[in-house]
C-alpha cells in the first residue's frame, strides 16, 4: 500500500522537520520520503485542510469489557474508537471477567486484537482474581506480553504484598502499579470529602485517602527498590509527594486523568453521575497543581481512563451508579483547552519507555507510527461524536478544540 499525505505540519520535537509542512510518502507502513512537494503515483492520497501529523498517541489506562462485559465494549469496537481518536497504542486493563490474571488470558486479548493497527498490550493483575490476596504469576504474564501489573481501580490492601511484588518483579525488570486509595480512610465516600459534599448530602472521600496510601507505597518503594507506577493521581499533596520521591531518585512515575484536570466537584451540584469517577473531582486548587505537575514533569502520563459502561449502571442514583466515563473520542480535544498544541503532542507521546515501549520519530526510513489530526476547530461534544457502544462521557456537553482523524501505522490506517 501507497499512501501520499499532502502538504502536513509535522509536529514532532525530535525529527528534523518539526513545525514543518511537508509530503510525507509511505510504502508498505514505512516513511520513504519526506519533501516539501511529492508527485509519486500512489494507492491513495490523503490531502485534507490543517492536516498535522505527530508520532503516535498512548494511553496507558484503558479498559474495554471483553470478555466478560461486551455490552461495554468489545475488543475490536474499543481499538477502533482508540485509533479513530488518534491513539496508535493503548494498555488495556486486567478489569474483565475473567481477571486478566495469568498467561492464557494475556495471550488471549492479544489474540482478539490480531494485526490491528492499534496495538493493544495487556496490564496483568497483581493479584489473582485482583482480589488483593495471592500475588499472580507476574514472570509468566510478562511472558506472554503484559506491559505492567496491577489491580485496576483497586488498592493494595496488604503492603507486604506490594513489597513483595516490587521485590520479584525486579527479576524481569517488570512495572508494577498501585491505585492510590486506602480504603479504610475514603469508607464509603463516592466524591471528593470537601464543602460540596456536605451541602450535597454525599458521602467523601478525604484527599488523605490518596495520600496516606502514596506515603505508604513510597517507603516501600525506598526499601525494596524497583519500578513503581502510581496511576491516576487527583490531589495537590500527591503531586508534591511524588515530587519529592523523584529527587530522592526513586524509580517513580505517576499519570493524571484528563477529566481531573478539568473538573472539580463544583459540577456535582445536579448529581449528574457522568461525574462519577474514581479517584473522584477534586477542588480547583488541586486542578492548579495537577496542571503544573503535568508541565514541570512530575506527572510523567496523562490518560483519558477510559471506562465504558452500560446505561442500566449508570443512569441510576449517584450513589449507586458505577464510577467511570469513556474518554478517548474527546481526549486530544479536552487537552487543547488546557495546554498549547506542541504540549498536548509532548502529553500523548511521551515517556512510553516507562512501559517498555519504542517511539518512531518521523524520518526517512523509519516505521510509520502515525497520529493525525487537526487543532484548530472548536465543537460542542456530543452523541455524535462518540465511537464507543457505551456513551458515559463527562465531556458531553463540554467546548472542545480540535480533532483526531485516524492513524497510519505498519499495520494498517484507520478513520481517514
Amino acid at each position: 500500500m501507497k499512501i501520499l499525505l499532502k502538504s502536513v505540519r509535522i509536529i514532532d520535537k525530535d525529527s528534523a522537520y518539526h513545525q514543518k509542512k511537508m509530503d510525507v510518502f509511505i510504502e508498505n507502513g514505512i516513511i520513504k520520503e519526506i519533501k516539501s512537494e511529492l508527485k509519486i503515483q500512489v494507492d491513495k492520497v490523503i490531502d485534507i485542510k490543517d492536516l498535522h501529523i505527530s508520532q503516535g498517541w498512548f494511553d496507558s489506562s484503558i479498559s474495554f469489557g471483553e470478555p466478560g462485559f461486551e455490552e461495554r465494549e468489545t475488543i475490536i469496537n474499543g481499538l477502533d474508537t482508540a485509533g479513530k481518536s488518534g491513539f496508535t497504542a493503548i494498555a488495556l486493563n486486567p478489569n474483565t471477567y475473567p481477571v486478566i490474571d495469568n498467561n492464557g488470558a494475556v495471550t488471549s486479548v492479544q489474540a482478539k486484537a490480531g494485526s490491528h493497527p492499534v496495538r493493544l498490550h495487556p496490564i496483568g493483575a497483581l493479584s489473582l482474581k485482583s482480589e488483593g490476596v495471592d500475588m499472580a504469576e507476574l514472570y509468566d504474564m510478562q511472558q506472554g506480553g503484559a506491559i505492567a501489573f496491577g489491580d485496576y481501580k483497586k488498592a493494595i490492601r496488604n503492603p507486604n504484598l506490594l513489597k513483595i511484588a516490587l521485590q520479584y518483579a525486579q527479576n524481569f525488570n517488570g512495572l508494577v502499579q498501585s491505585f492510590p486509595q486506602e480504603d479504610r480512610i475514603a469508607g464509603k465516600g463516592i466524591v471528593n470529602e470537601e464543602k460540596n459534599s456536605t451541602s450535597l448530602g454525599l458521602k467523601g472521600i478525604p484527599n488523605l485517602a490518596e495520600e496516606l496510601q502514596i506515603t505508604r507505597d513510597l517507603y516501600l518503594l525506598e526499601y525494596t527498590g524497583g519500578k513503581l507506577h502510581i496511576p491516576t493521581i487527583s490531589t495537590k499533596k500527591s503531586v508534591a509527594l511524588i515530587r519529592e520521591a523523584k529527587k530522592k531518585n526513586l524509580a517513580v512515575t505517576c499519570s493524571v486523568a484528563i477529566h481531573n484536570l478539568i473538573f472539580s466537584d463544583e459540577e456535582l451540584h445536579n448529581f449528574d453521575t457522568k461525574f462519577k469517577v474514581l479517584p473522584p473531582l477534586r477542588t480547583p486548587e488541586d486542578i492548579k497543581a495537577l496542571i503544573e505537575g503535568v508541565k514541570d514533569g512530575t506527572i510523567d502520563l496523562v490518560t483519558c481512563d477510559h471506562a465504558p459502561i452500560d446505561t442500566e449502571n449508570k443512569k441510576v442514583e449517584f450513589d449507586h451508579a458505577a464510577y467511570g466515563s469513556i474518554g478517548l473520542e474527546s481526549a486530544f480535544g479536552a487537552l487543547q483547552t488546557l495546554f498549547s498544541i506542541e504540549e498536548v503532542i509532548d502529553i500523548l507521546t511521551r515517556n512510553k519507555h516507562i512501559f517498555g515501549l519504542e517511539s518512531a520519530i518521523i524520518e526517512k526510513g523509519n516505521p510509520a507510527n502515525l497520529s493525525l489530526f487537526s487543532p484548530n476547530e472548536e465543537y460542542t461534544f456530543g452523541e455524535s461524536h462518540i465511537l464507543s457502544t457505551s456513551k458515559n462521557s463527562i465531556f458531553h456537553g463540554y467546548t472542545l478544540k480540535g480533532k483526531a482523524l485516524g492513524i497510519i501505522t505498519k499495520s494498517g490506517e484507520l478513520g481517514l
